[in-house]
């Protein structure tokens, strides 16, 4: 039988993978896209060696690795394990929409935490040694996955009616608990013949320590964001060609590479990520989703430190995507003109500005 020719492969091959496929893309390829930014910038490169002892640094070797995952076996971070602590509100996020929150190790079609140790980031001693270390704990909570579907993009999710956890914090506050707390969302927007959104919750019940690094992301504007907003991602289990070709680590500070919309209410903040921003991303896309058909990855979310008083870098929370498949989307109405939270109240958008400048190790 003939192979199939490249002619024949339309958006509607999407429905027929797995949903990691599409997250891979989304996480690890957009390393090689900042990549390419780089190189059309930089006026001078560093040599070769120099970039894979950097790279070496950065991914443990697999010995340590296996070491690491044995030690952290059935647990993900300090957050997620102290469950006696956790607000109700919070586990029911965690347990609840249509993807399920599966074990670390064994879980399939689902999403774990993984522990922070995994993640290699700036240590204290960065800009003086270039040294990296274990991230550890995260700064907030893991509170859900959404795999979302739409005829239409996805935006500020966390305003809509609709929207799952925003309704769990704002039951809490009616009942006088949780006054104080934030979520944190990341949703990536994903083109295709029916838009996809992959949206990761994170929060906490304490206010975020005033004058921190991510109080000032927070509470900063669209350029220091987008100089800052960072995803660490590495692979923990994928075909061989996919490791060979995009690396079992790498980095990308995504407000380089892509259009993020910032979206700032009273109590949350979400970052809309639009892939379909890019060209070469969804080129790569495409051509990805002909040799890949599983995949389980980590990501991180970091707010890079780039100054002393900033280090060490700590992840803002993570998730590890095991094996989900594209059909396991939850189907949502398109978003309507105007939508009202109530309780949320209106989320401002912030418009994407470039950055001017590059990042240093990534």
């Amino acid at each position: 039988m003939a192979n199939p020719q490249p002619a024949s492969l339309r958006p509607w091959f999407l429905e027929s993978v797995p949903f990691v496929v599409v997250l891979l893309i989304v996480a690890h390829v957009l390393a090689l896209v900042y990549w390419m930014y780089r190189l059309a910038t930089e006026k001078e490169r560093q040599p070769r060696r120099i970039k894979r002892s950097t790279i070496a640094t950065m991914c443990p070797t697999k010995q340590k690795h296996r070491s690491s995952v044995a030690e952290h076996a059935g647990k993900c971070s300090r957050s997620e394990d102290s469950t006696t602590s956790t607000a109700h509100w919070i586990s029911e996020s965690v347990h609840g929409g249509s993807l399920r929150h599966v074990d670390l190790t064994t879980g399939t079609n689902g999403w774990a935490s993984p522990p922070g140790d995994l993640f290699s980031l700036r240590a204290k001693n960065y800009l003086s040694k270039k040294q990296k270390g274990p991230a550890g704990d995260y700064l907030l909570q893991p509170c859900g996955t959404d795999w979302l579907r739409s005829s239409t993009k996805l935006e500020n999710v966390l305003a809509r009616p609709d929207n799952r956890v925003a309704n769990a914090l704002r039951k809490a506050q009616s009942q006088g608990r949780s006054l104080k707390s934030f979520i944190f969302a990341v949703n990536l927007q994903i083109p295709g013949k029916d838009q996809h959104s992959a949206v990761f919750y994170f929060a906490t019940e304490d206010p975020i320590p005033a004058g921190s690094l991510l109080y000032r992301f927070v509470n900063g504007d669209d350029a220091f964001r987008n100089q800052r907003f960072k995803i660490v991602n590495r692979i923990v289990k994928g075909p061989w060609i996919v490791e060979k070709t995009v690396g079992n680590y790498s980095a990308c500070l995504l407000g380089k590479a892509l259009t993020c919309n910032y979206h700032r209410g009273p109590n949350y903040l979400e970052i809309d990520v639009d892939i379909a921003s890019f060209g070469i991303a969804k080129a790569i896309l495409r051509l990805a989703l002909r040799y890949v058909t599983s995949v389980t990855i980590d990501m991180g979310f970091v707010v890079e430190a780039q100054a002393e008083d900033e280090l060490p870098e700590k992840l803002v929370g993570a998730v590890r995507v095991c094996e989900m498949e594209m059909l396991s989307a939850t189907v949502v109405e398109a978003p309507q003109t105007t939508v009202v939270a109530r309780g949320l109240s209106f989320a401002s958008k912030v418009n994407h500005h470039k950055s001017g400048d590059d990042d240093d190790d990534d």
